[in-house]
């Protein structure tokens, strides 16, 4: 009879421990997913904070003297009606620029995502430029707000559309 007991015993102890490494195994791996889900999304954010940064710096900083080489960096990260629309006012802008001297330099001050999904997102951004041209030879500063809308193509995040807000 103490030998059915300590059988007994064994066995409870043996599903107990076979219970425990089951629900060890399936929380580590719950975490695990949990983990890797989150790290994702943090790399997602990363990555449409960082082009939006570059494609508002692009937009605010112009250079007559290589407006070719500027508006083609705008371009690059451009996509859709946006890319359509730029392009489309390239000729007429690099005269322009050309005209009056214009050279703007951009800086980025704060980015912020408003929505975002694995495929879309839409970002404000606030950025200052020093502005000269013929109008204004010793220049001045201008503080755009922008609201920039984001797609993922191939891998990367191009901007979509762009609209001056506030």
């Amino acid at each position: 009879m103490a030998a059915r007991r300590t059988d007994g015993m064994k066995r409870a102890l043996t599903v107990g421990l076979v219970v425990a490494a089951v629900l060890t195994t399936a929380l580590t791996t719950w975490l695990g997913l949990g983990l890797h889900d989150q790290r994702e999304a943090d790399q997602r954010r990363q990555d449409i904070l960082a082009a939006a940064r570059r494609s508002a710096l692009n937009f605010t900083s112009l250079d007559y003297r290589h407006y070719d080489r500027d508006s083609a960096n705008v371009l690059k990260g451009a996509t859709g009606d946006f890319k359509k629309q730029f392009a489309a006012q390239t000729e007429q802008l690099t005269e322009l620029v050309a005209e009056n001297r214009s050279v703007s330099r951009g800086q980025v001050l704060e980015a912020g995502i408003v929505r975002s999904d694995e495929h879309s997102a839409r970002v404000l951004v606030v950025a200052d430029s020093e502005v000269t041209n013929t109008a204004v030879p010793k220049g001045e500063a201008r503080t755009y707000r922008l609201r920039l809308d984001l797609v993922q193509r191939d891998g990367r995040w191009l901007t979509s559309d762009v609209e001056f807000v506030g």
